[in-house]
């Protein structure tokens, strides 16, 4: 049986990419690379469903929504603009979002005071009493997917997290 990237067992994600630079042995590719990538993917993927299985579906949440409700918690009354650009989705998907979570009461929009044009979404009562409820339960599980890592580890990991999605994102700014 081959080994695939999308096992959870460490030894077989290693075996996989062995077998990898085994196929492509001779050509010139960092494998190096191409697993540090690999598995950011495959960790981003495992934690977005964990939390979309194990927590937000108990609330009928998508991972978007909520991290919709989570920004404006945080932050207050956004443009949808800023909303979509922290959420990672575009303004169209978010406008999805945006009347999913308004006809759940959970938020409401707001006329721009100088620009009709634009539009701000905030909080409910309802919206706020959900994601005070619900994170710390996601907290919980954020805790237990890096349990295995020290907090040096955890704080490292989120340094080099950090740098890498600065090093992709500069490089889009500056192909542009």
């Amino acid at each position: 049986m081959s080994r695939r990237l999308s096992s959870s067992t460490p030894s077989e994600v290693l075996q996989a990419e062995r077998d990898i630079r085994e196929r492509l042995r001779g050509e010139h590719f960092d494998f190096t690379a191409m697993s540090a990538v690999s598995n950011v993917y495959r960790a981003g993927t495992a934690v977005r469903n964990h939390m979309e299985r194990e927590v937000l579906a108990d609330y009928d949440l998508s991972w978007v929504a909520f991290t919709v409700l989570w920004v404006l918690w945080i932050w207050g009354v956004q443009e949808t603009g800023h909303v979509a650009s922290e959420a990672g989705v575009t303004k169209g998907t978010l406008t999805g979002v945006i009347n999913t979570l308004k006809n759940r009461s959970l938020i409401k929009r707001l006329p721009h005071r100088d620009d009709r044009r634009r539009v701000s979404i905030g909080l409910t009562k309802k919206g706020e009493r959900l994601i005070e409820e619900l994170f710390p339960i996601f907290n919980q599980h954020e805790r237990a997917a890096v349990h295995v890592l020290s907090a040096a580890e955890q704080r490292e990991l989120a340094r080099l997290l950090r740098k890498v999605t600065y090093n992709v994102t500069m490089n889009e700014a500056s192909s542009d």
